[in-house]
C-alpha cells in the first residue's frame, strides 16, 4: 500500500467528521459545543502554555511508568505461572478473583493505603492494565507447540536459552495482543486515578473546566486524551512491526501459498 493510500485512509474519516462537525455548527451559538475553530483556538491557549508542563507531563510520566511497569510484571509472571502447571492451577482462582474486581472501586482504598500520590496512580494504573498482559502471556506460554518443546528437550536447551529461542518468540504474538489492550486500559485509569484528591493532571483539569463552566476548555483536554490514544497506538503497531516481523513474513508466505 502506497503511503499517500495511507495517509487518506488514515486521515480521511477524521477530516470528514470535522467537516461534518464545522458544518453542523455554522451559524450555532450552543454553549455547549464549541464550533472546530474555537475549540482549535482554545486548544493551543490552553495545552502550549502553562498547562503543558503543569498537568500534561505529570499525567504523561505517570502513564509512561505504569505501562512499563505493567508491561514487565505481566510478561514475568505470566512466563513463570504459564511455564509451571501445578502453579497455573494454584492461581487460577486468585487470578479470576481479582480480575473480576473493576479498578476504580479500589481507588478508595488505595487513597487509605498509599496515600494521595503519584504512587497510588501509578498503581491504579497497574491494577487495571495487567490483566490483558498476564492472561495473554499466560496462554502464550501455555501453548507452546509440543513438537518444538520436544526437540529442544531433545537438543538440550534448557534455562534461559529455551526462554530466549524458543518460549519468547512463540508466545510473544499473544503477548503483543495484550499489550495493546492494556494501553487503552492505562490511559482509562490514568484519568480515573486524576479525578480523586489529585491537584493536577489530565484528569483533574477535564473536572475542573467543566465544573467552572468552561466548555471549550474541557471539550480540548478530551481531545488531549484522544490524540494521546492514537500516538500509543501508532507507537505499539512500529514496536510490534519490529517484534513480530517474522510471524507477519511467515502469515504472508502462507496467505501466498
Amino acid at each position: 500500500m502506497s503511503l499517500l493510500k495511507r495517509a487518506g485512509y488514515f486521515f480521511g474519516l477524521p477530516v470528514l467528521l470535522i467537516i461534518m462537525w464545522w458544518a453542523l455548527t455554522l451559524g450555532g451559538t450552543n454553549f455547549f459545543v464549541p464550533t472546530p475553530e474555537a475549540l482549535a483556538k482554545t486548544f493551543w491557549e490552553v495545552w502550549a502554555g502553562e498547562r503543558f508542563v503543569t498537568d500534561f507531563l505529570p499525567s504523561i510520566m505517570r502513564l509512561f511508568v505504569g505501562l512499563v511497569a505493567t508491561i514487565v510484571l505481566g510478561i514475568g509472571l505470566g512466563i513463570l505461572i504459564g511455564s509451571i502447571r501445578w502453579l497455573r492451577s494454584l492461581t487460577e482462582p486468585i487470578l479470576e478473583f481479582f480480575r473480576a474486581i473493576p479498578p476504580p472501586v479500589l481507588v478508595p482504598l488505595f487513597m487509605l493505603l498509599i496515600g494521595i500520590n503519584d504512587q497510588m496512580k501509578i498503581l491504579v494504573i497497574i491494577s487495571g492494565a495487567i490483566w490483558p498482559v498476564l492472561l495473554n502471556t499466560v496462554e502464550g506460554v501455555r501453548a507452546v507447540d509440543e513438537v518444538l518443546n520436544d526437540t529442544s528437550r531433545t537438543y538440550g536447551i534448557h534455562g534461559f536459552s529455551r526462554l530466549r529461542y524458543l518460549v519468547l518468540p512463540a508466545a510473544s504474538p499473544q503477548i503483543m495482543a495484550g499489550v495493546r489492550q492494556s494501553l487503552s486500559i492505562g490511559l482509562i485509569l490514568m484519568v480515573i486515578s486524576e479525578m480523586f484528591g489529585s491537584s493536577s493532571g489530565l484528569g483533574f483539569t477535564i473536572v475542573l473546566f467543566q465544573r467552572t463552566f468552561a466548555i471549550p476548555e474541557m471539550w480540548s483536554g478530551i481531545a488531549v486524551l484522544g490524540l494521546i490514544g492514537i500516538a500509543l497506538s501508532l507507537i505499539s503497531k512500529g514496536i510490534e512491526r519490529k517484534v513480530l516481523r517474522w510471524y507477519h513474513g511467515l502469515k504472508e508466505v502462507q496467505r501466498d501459498s
